[in-house]
């Protein structure tokens, strides 16, 4: 009996040794924001099987990562990739960046059947795993179409019901972009009604506040009066100061960040590591002009009186910048003429044959609504107010990106190297943060922020995604002139347990998953 025993416990030990993967002499930073350690990893049908000294384990494929840091896969909690998924299922850009998981839905910007959208997803296979925020504009559009006005019991009653929906189709929380349009035409209590419903499943509230400018502060309590009112945490979305007349604010906004934490408030922030933001050319018009759609929008501005309202406004708005001319604002994506692409307005109107003042450009840029409107690169944030938000611990990075089609446009290079950026420029070269803390700010706390249940953290049992990179070459390349460049350093991804960056070379792997809010 005793022989049977050890004959049949014999074959099981021997199994328990052999890895799919095996990850040996890398520099493990966990996530949790501990210094790194010498160890190996092994990797059994897509999870972490073990970790430490792992001399008795083989694998199928060893990867020597001798001299390269081991981190758990890089977690973007604010991107746009929707429509973009079925261009580019590889997502490059992402994962050259050591990204392996994306929160999309944000700023209002949703697919309203979340069901659906992953039912797609699912279908598709991406390279990269995939949760969504429902989006309060496409809720809202959905019911009410882009009227400026309230909505009516029934109509609050239908949106509360998609978002209802959504939650339970897994949804991770909530997300407003009260700068666009229809949001910006919402008041405070109807999204509070709408977090409500969110907040019975455990959602997060992620907020493009109403403004990051001149009314930065006011905006920033309304969000914390939402969260508070519903009961939930919050995530402020790409935290920042607009506008050279806010450079230095930075001083007002982190206090009342941490003031709320210690009042009890579970907030978060999230940035890009850049002194350019990028939007729709939209936003430089007034709320009003926007609203009930493109046809709407060029009958009002084929008047000659509300032509000039737009010019005083969009004028006066440059004067507060303390801006002589429309220097700031560069076209990414303008598919009425892509000659446009990499332009700033100023240099537009000129190519135009125009005047060289603010008058004309403003001209210039009613013309461009006209036609479509277009995607935009705007110039205007200090870098010292990066630097100061980033010091903060609740702080976390986020590219406010697509999946990018390679060559397509001028995109905002945050795009391509979100995180290589902050490795290299303000981990590296200016010591801003440390390493564990900028790896803590890329995996843990978004996992734990947006409830990824089993990522952000290398642990036995959790899920294998990881990257393995050299701290002294990780570097991003793109640039505001040359965006489509793709980061370098990364020299091995995996996502799901299945590698996917090679040898610093993406292989085609499609191995994501959906990643839905658990009950």
């Amino acid at each position: 009996m005793k022989q049977l025993f050890i004959t049949l416990l014999l074959p099981f030990s021997l199994a328990a040794q052999q890895a799919d993967i095996l990850i040996k002499n890398g520099k493990i930073l966990d996530g949790t924001g501990n210094s790194w350690h010498y160890g190996d990893i092994a990797i059994q049908n897509g999870k972490i099987a073990a970790m430490g000294k792992l001399a008795k384990w083989t694998a199928a494929k060893t990867i020597d990562a001798t001299g390269l840091i081991v981190a758990p896969g890089f977690i973007d909690v604010h991107t746009h990739i929707e429509g973009e998924e079925k261009r580019n299922p590889t997502a490059d850009n992402f994962i050259y960046d050591g990204v392996t998981t994306v929160v999309t839905g944000n700023c209002g910007g949703s697919n309203v059947n979340v069901g659906n959208y992953f039912s797609m997803l699912d279908s598709l296979k991406t390279s990269i795993n995939i949760a969504t925020l429902i989006g309060h504009n496409d809720v809202r559009k959905a019911v009410m179409g882009s009227a400026k006005r309230d909505p009516t019991e029934e109509e609050m009653i239908k949106m509360e019901a998609l978002v209802e929906q959504a939650m339970k189709d897994g949804a991770v929380g909530l997300s407003t972009g009260l700068i666009y349009i229809p949001g910006t035409y919402s008041k405070t209590e109807e999204v509070v009604r709408l977090a409500k419903v969110a907040s019975r499943f455990n959602g997060v509230y992620a907020s493009h506040m109403r403004d990051e400018g001149d009314s930065v502060t006011q905006a920033i309590e309304e969000a914390m009066h939402i969260g508070r009112e519903a009961k939930m945490p919050v995530e402020i979305s790409h935290f920042k100061l607009s506008g050279q007349q806010n450079w230095g604010r930075s001083k007002e906004t982190i206090p009342m960040i941490i003031k709320a934490r210690q009042e009890g408030l579970d907030i978060t922030i999230d940035q890009y590591p850049y002194t350019a933001s990028s939007t729709s050319l939209s936003t430089l018009l007034p709320d009003w002009v926007l609203a009930d759609g493109q046809d709407s929008i060029k009958a009002r501005l084929a008047r000659p009186e509300v032509r000039k309202q737009i010019s005083d406004y969009m004028l006066k708005k440059l004067k507060k910048r303390k801006l002589k001319n429309f220097s700031y604002p560069v076209v990414a994506t303008f598919r009425a003429d892509s000659t446009f692409n990499g332009k700033s307005i100023e240099e537009v109107n000129l190519m135009k044959g125009r005047k060289h003042n603010p008058k004309e450009e403003a001209i210039t840029i009613m013309e461009m609504m006209e036609q479509g409107g277009a995607g935009m690169v705007f110039h205007g944030m200090g870098d010292e107010d990066v630097k100061a938000i980033m010091r903060n611990p609740f702080n976390m990075f986020a590219s406010d990106a697509g999946i990018r089609i390679f060559g397509s446009g001028n995109p905002h290079p945050r795009g391509y190297g979100t995180n290589a950026r902050v490795l290299s420029k303000y981990v590296r070269d200016e010591k801003v943060i440390s390493l564990e803390e900028a790896i803590r700010r890329m995996t843990s706390l978004p996992a734990q922020k947006f409830q990824l249940q089993n990522r952000g953290i290398l642990r036995e049992g959790f899920a294998a995604d990881i990257v393995i990179f050299d701290e002294e070459k990780v570097q991003d390349l793109s640039t505001y002139d040359k965006p489509h460049q793709y980061t370098t350093g990364f020299k091995y991804v995996l996502v799901n347990g299945q590698l996917t960056v090679d040898e610093g070379k993406h292989n085609g792997t499609r191995s994501g998953a959906t990643l839905r809010l658990k009950m």
